[in-house]
């Protein structure tokens, strides 16, 4: 008669790895317990997405809700926003055309609720200089008389190309880009009556390209004042 064969023993660092996972998940079930969801939080992100996706409600499923209850998040003047930003496309296609016939590069784009409308410095300020010409001061005049009657919040971006810049006056992109910005900013305020408090400035320098800045092309297109018109009061 055969003996019953012993089974292997397992190896010795197997009870090691499982009083490690013994370990981990008591871990993770003590962070579970202590955990708090901010209702707060939630609602922001909550109200972030259905805004950009132009929605009204959402569909909420869980606990003791009704299948397919949809719960309102509200969203201030929606219909009024609709309105503003098909009323600043209208006008963010005539600038690029308008500039394009000036052979000013120019783009805009929606990014949240932020219409943005690019324009290439080049022409606009001297290189290494902060100053606009008497060409980009007739231009954003004319586009700042056509932006008050929004009267929206505006938030002026200078950005630069990744040429690096040293001068007594900006020792770096970063001075130069926000001094630009600031430009545009003073020219509304001082020249076109634009109101302070619904303006401000500030310099990306060249962290945010939107082109290569390997060509020509791209440098081209990094070199920029973006107009963020905020569609929201």
């Amino acid at each position: 008669m055969r003996k019953k064969q012993d089974c292997p023993k397992p190896p010795s660092w197997l009870t090691s790895f499982g009083d490690l996972m013994s370990l981990l998940l008591t871990f993770f079930i003590l962070l579970y317990s202590m955990s708090i969801i901010s209702l707060e939080k939630f609602y922001q992100v909550l109200k972030g997405i259905v805004s950009a996706f132009g929605a009204k409600s959402v569909v909420f499923e869980e606990g003791n809700l009704r299948e397919g209850r949809r719960v309102e998040v509200p969203l201030e003047n929606l219909h009024v926003r609709k309105v503003k930003y098909k009323e600043l496309k209208k006008l963010a296609m005539s600038v690029k055309s308008e500039m394009a016939k000036r052979g000013i590069w120019s783009d805009w784009a929606l990014a949240g609720e932020c219409v943005r409308i690019r324009i290439n410095t080049d022409s606009f300020f001297p290189a290494g200089s902060a100053k606009l010409t008497p060409t980009a001061r007739e231009l954003l005049l004319e586009l700042c008389s056509r932006l008050l009657p929004f009267s929206l919040p505006l938030e002026v971006e200078g950005h630069t190309d990744s040429t690096p810049l040293k001068s007594p006056s900006f020792p770096s992109n970063w001075e130069l880009s926000l001094a630009r910005a600031v430009s545009v900013v003073k020219l509304f305020t001082n020249e076109c009556s634009y109101p302070e408090d619904k303006l401000s400035a500030v310099g990306y320098a060249d962290t945010r390209p939107i082109a290569d800045n390997k060509t020509q092309e791209g440098r081209r297109k990094n070199r920029r004042v973006e107009l963020c018109i905020k569609l929201v009061p």
